[in-house]
């Protein structure tokens, strides 16, 4: 219990400080018109208070991420409750903060574009590749993933078909993906937001009303199979530590913020609440099940993270409290699936110069998105979530990356972004290099070579720095 509620204060503790501190070096101007106020144009550039923001920001970036990687990641053992803090202070915390102010000073750009500016074409071809795979494939596995759960909720008939519950949510994405910001997902997801938090915070009260047997051992593997730490919990506690999906929906809200002084309240406060969320979670996964570790493993075998978030809330909440609380794992993705489909038609719309305004434009871009999402439906589950995991990991990688040199090109420290950049990298290598949906290579050949790439990775921007010496034009309105 006490390194439970250690790691929530130590989270608290690194918004004010950290958050503080990432806030000054990159150095916010109160007095910049935004975006959202210079492209106001009643679709996506549409002015909301910060309050708004951060709960629509909060919303679309948690999903079940944090809810099912937290789970899963539950198996190391209190090495994860490591890994969500230290992991949302000094990376999550840094890299949405950077992708939402860099946006925001680049007319809302989407992240692909604004890593363009500073790491050249080629790289923003990368960029626009990996975003948009990774876009459906969140997309999909939000969609997939609550449809599975509606259709295990006791209905009957067709209400227990999980095919019925895709067609239904599908066709709500259609409709969020192309209305205007303001029209439902600023109306409603506020509220959703709140949920999310008063789930989080009924779990995580009832733990330590029960007193729950939370391990405090920190640094011990406790994996039933005996899997390594490094990487498979970097990558399996995704969400709730550091994500790159993350990057594709600040934009999003750097399209809305009317002023740069909100900017840690929304993206680093909402990366901070998501780690929250993580470790209630994660703790309630190792403490719930009898025998510990080794139940929830035997529930996660049964019925994966879905049984063991169903069987936590009923357990802990009681049965009303336990089906709302399904509610908000089930509404809370789906919320964040239509952003996901949303970015993706934003960022396809960025990469081919076509206007957005126009409902015309919309629909030619959101029909072949939600196509596809759709089809991959008909793929393993565990297989897209493989892929998703990793790819999200990769991208934030690049985008810490970005920012460094962005952090560069304004005379300002790099190391609050280059430092996760390296770490990172040398994460995705060498999971890509061992896990079975990779090269699966000995960890012999996989740990060396992954730390290699950070060595390599890291010279390679040393020298890249030295090449651009000059400062890039930002946009000033």
């Amino acid at each position: 219990m006490v390194s439970f509620l250690l790691s929530m204060v130590l989270l608290v503790v690194g918004y004010f400080t950290y958050g503080a501190v990432v806030e000054r070096i990159f150095g916010i101007d109160p007095n910049r018109t935004t975006p959202a106020v210079a492209l106001e144009d009643g679709v996506d550039y549409v002015p909301m208070t910060w309050g708004k923001i951060f709960l629509i920001q909060f919303l679309n970036i948690a999903g079940l991420g944090p809810i099912f990687g937290a789970v899963m990641g539950a198996l190391f053992g209190p090495a994860a409750f490591l890994w969500i803090v230290f992991g949302t202070i000094f990376a999550g915390g840094v890299h949405d903060y950077l992708s939402g102010m860099m946006s925001l000073r680049h007319d809302g750009k989407s992240i692909p574009e604004v890593v363009g500016m500073y790491l050249g074409n080629t790289m923003r071809q990368v960029m626009r590749a990996f975003s948009v795979i990774l876009l459906i494939l969140v997309g999909t596995v939000f969609m997939a993933g609550p449809a599975g759960l509606l259709a295990n909720l006791g209905f009957s008939g067709i209400f227990a078909n999980k095919f019925f519950w895709v067609v239904v949510i599908l066709a709500y994405y259609f409709i969020a993906t192309v209305l205007p910001i303001d029209k439902i997902i600023a109306r409603f997801y506020p509220v959703f937001g709140v949920v999310l938090l008063i789930m989080a915070v009924g779990v995580g009260f009832m733990l330590v009303v029960t007193k729950a047997p939370i391990p405090n051992i920190a640094f011990v593997n406790m994996h039933p199979t005996n899997m390594p730490i490094w990487p498979i919990l970097f990558i399996t506690i995704a969400c709730g530590a550091i994500s790159g999906f993350h990057s594709t929906q600040s934009p999003l809200m750097a399209r809305c913020l009317s002023n740069e002084s909100y900017g840690r309240k929304v993206f680093y406060g909402a990366m901070v609440g998501e780690g929250m969320v993580a470790l209630v979670w994660a703790a309630a996964a190792m403490a719930f099940f009898p025998n510990g570790i080794a139940g929830l493993n035997d529930v996660l075998n049964q019925g994966g993270a879905g049984l063991v978030v169903n069987k936590i809330s009923m357990g802990l909440l009681g049965p009303i409290g336990g089906v709302l609380a399904m509610l908000g794992v089930i509404a809370c993705p789906i919320t964040s699936g239509d952003t996901a489909f949303r970015s993706t038609r934003l960022i396809l719309g960025d990469m081919f110069s076509i206007e957005q305004k126009g409902i015309r434009n919309r629909l030619i871009l959101a029909i072949p998105i939600l196509g596809i999402g759709f089809a991959l439906n008909f793929i393993d589950f565990t297989i897209i979530w493989r892929y998703f995991a990793w790819s999200n990991q990769t991208l934030a990688t690049i985008v810490l990356w970005t920012g460094a040199v962005y952090l560069h090109q304004e005379k300002r420290s790099h190391l609050m972004a280059s430092v996760p950049a390296a770490f990172m990298t040398a994460v995705v290598t060498t999971y890509i290099l061992q896990a079975p949906e990779g090269l699966s290579l000995p960890t012999s050949i996989s740990y060396p070579v992954g730390i290699l790439a950070a060595v390599v990775a890291t010279l390679g921007f040393v020298l890249y720095l030295r090449k651009q010496p000059a400062k890039l034009g930002v946009v000033s309105h």
